[in-house]
């Protein structure tokens, strides 16, 4: 006889319900006890400079061994060309330096970069990468040395780096023309997208572009780049699952999903990250509607306490009972979007892998408690190291930077090399290999550094600049100022329609233009987020909004307001009466109104979610 789901799934249910034992006692799992005492103010100071040493240990041995290749090789000593070949390591770097107030060799870089760059190579590159570490790269870097409020104003600039991230986003224009509107994964620079070039693409590749080919726009004045990556998240969100979730990777032509396995980690995790920084960064607030509604059902469908799971997209089915190391980011998601609670949790499980093996592996099995068989490296990745950050500047709480200091150790005695700093091939023996990806610079030593400076008393561009700054996918630094949050530019949504009559009704441009800075906000220790915005996401679909939309139906969905909907639309009166309460259950998540927080309190007292887990059994 067939076993249930339940019988199936019990095991592992049982599992979880240990591993999601209050963190704030250290009862989880493999949680142990940090040695030496907590971080004082003194050894902050000291810690930061010590991280200072790191960065320049690596970024001299790059210069002295690899420039103008785009990666060092830090056991040997040398350069390799992996992504263009355009020094893509210091451009990487760029903001790095300047936030470091290396006034000398920030100069230096960014007018060598200027004489020398150049993009008319017959090279293919991924769309993706070359976005958010090139294209990223030389936005941030002009957005500094362009303006006085900065203290970093290169006199002598004249606005190379943007014509260069223009020239590279039109070039890079090509991938766009898709039937779907969802980009190739690659292009060649020089000729455009090959005949031969693959068809299946990620969801992360094709949704995390929004940021940079918005500033793009907003910084040329010409529409073309934002309007084409935001079709791109659209043409994601409308082959979306009835349970608002989406896949790993999906056809570009067709717009058929080829994987299915929705979750948080690899291969779909910034597309979440970059639908509310694209809100916040530019006010446009149809990435906050998607967000809201992409965030509640991750955190219905994917969530259990504290660990997450991939599952079907279609079903909800369990597949992948597994720890991402990717998925590390997500409790600085959740302290951006005001959802800390979970964030603390959840940081303190991932965090207890990293103190088991002193890394955290690509791939931990939630079933079997070990490292993932073929998952056992550890590339340098930023994302814990960046959760961690997000929750000390919202906490205070000193237990971060003894997790900080943690890794610190780690780095500097399990992956530091002659020249730089190396991967770790296995993490339980900790073995080395000959490579040195350019987001050690551009991420992982920098949200060390910022966590570290944080506690020492903050002098940097990030704590005491001029601007709000948000962090692309990739660490850079962009600015929310009154040149880029034009929200008055998204005020005019067309095509909404009445669900019961099908009554088409004229949206208009409201009559007040109101800039995010001009909203209520909240903040969460220099973070902030929109507050004007009710909670309860059925609300939302049946009101306007700040009064920035008029001329809505009541009751119309996200997808009706907007033009997108589901590729199959038809739904049965049960299937109707099921949407209706997951849609209840999900009300429960709608983020982005929190109560203002001082930057000095302790840890929330965590609490468990006791939501439904509404595991649905799969078809097959």
């Amino acid at each position: 006889m067939e076993k249930t789901w339940k019988q199936r799934c019990l095991p592992l249910l049982l599992l979880l319900s240990i591993l999601s034992a209050d963190t704030n006692h250290n009862n989880i799992i493999f949680l142990r006890q940090t040695a030496a005492d907590g971080v004082t103010p003194e050894e902050a100071t000291l810690l930061r400079d010590e991280v200072r040493e790191m960065f320049y240990h690596a970024f001299n041995g790059y210069m002295e061994h690899a420039f103008p290749l785009d990666e060092l090789k830090p056991l040997s000593c040398e350069g390799e060309d992996s992504l263009g070949g355009y020094a893509l390591t210091l451009i990487d770097s760029l903001d790095m330096l300047a936030l470091l107030g290396d006034r000398e060799q920030f100069t230096s870089s960014v007018d060598w970069i200027g004489k020398n760059l150049r993009f008319d190579i017959n090279k293919t590159v991924s769309v993706f990468e070359t976005t958010i570490r090139v294209l990223g790269g030389l936005l941030s870097a002009h957005l500094i040395a362009s303006d006085y409020a900065t203290g970093m104003r290169i006199p002598s600039y004249d606005n190379q780096l943007l014509d260069l991230a223009e020239d590279l986003a039109r070039r890079m224009l090509p991938a766009f023309d898709t039937p779907t509107g969802i980009p190739f994964g690659s292009v060649n620079l020089l000729y455009g997208v090959d005949e031969q070039e693959s068809r299946i693409t990620s969801t992360a590749g094709g949704g995390t572009l929004t940021l940079e080919f918005g500033m793009l726009s907003r910084l040329t004045n010409d529409p073309i780049f934002e309007q084409v990556t935001k079709n791109a998240v659209r043409g994601l969100w409308a082959r979306r699952s009835k349970l608002n979730l989406v896949g790993a990777h999906i056809n570009v032509f067709t717009g058929e999903w080829t994987q299915k396995d929705a979750g948080i980690g690899t291969s779909i995790d910034s597309f979440y990250e970059y639908l509310l920084k694209a809100y916040l960064l530019f006010g446009d607030e149809e990435y906050l509607f998607i967000f809201q509604e992409a965030y509640a059902a991750a955190m219905h469908y994917l969530y259990n306490d504290p660990w997450y799971v991939e599952v079907n997209m279609d079903s909800a089915a369990i597949v992948w009972p597994l720890f991402n190391s990717l998925q590390a980011f997500w409790p600085g998601l959740q302290v951006l979007a005001g959802d800390i609670d979970p964030a603390i949790r959840t940081h303190a499980a991932f965090f207890s892998v990293w103190k088991r093996y002193g890394f955290t592996p690509e791939g931990f099995n939630l079933a079997t408690l070990t490292v993932q068989h073929g998952q056992k490296s550890y590339p340098l990745r930023p994302e814990l190291i960046e959760s961690t950050y997000w929750l000390y500047k919202a906490t205070r709480d000193p237990r971060y930077l003894d997790v900080g200091r943690d890794m610190v150790v780690s780095l500097q005695y399990g992956a530091r090399c002659p020249c730089g700093y190396c991967h770790i091939v296995d993490v339980e023996f900790h073995k080395k290999e000959d490579h040195m990806e350019s987001f050690f610079l551009a991420e992982t030593v920098k949200y060390l550094w910022l966590l570290f400076d944080l506690a020492s008393g903050p002098d940097n561009l990030v704590e005491n600049g001029p601007y709000k700054y948000i962090f692309s996918t990739e660490g850079h630094l962009l600015p929310a100022t009154p040149q880029i949050s034009l929200i008055h530019e998204h005020c005019s949504y067309l095509g909404a329609y009445c669900k019961g009559g099908g009554i088409e009704q004229e949206s208009r441009k409201s009559d007040i233009s109101i800039h995010p800075q001009e909203n209520n906000t909240s903040v969460i220790s220099g973070s902030w987020v929109h507050s004007s915005y009710p909670s309860d996401s059925s609300f939302l679909e049946s009101t306007t909004t700040s009064g920035l939309m008029k001329g809505l139906c009541p009751g119309l969905t996200h997808g009706q307001k907007y033009g997108i909907s589901y590729l199959d639309a038809t739904r049965t009166a049960q299937e109707d009466r099921s949407m209706q309460q997951r849609e209840n259950v999900a009300d429960s998540h709608s983020l982005l109104v929190v109560s203002q927080q001082s930057a000095d309190n302790s840890l929330s007292k965590n609490k468990n979610n006791d939501h439904d887990r509404n595991v649905q059994e799969s078809s097959e």
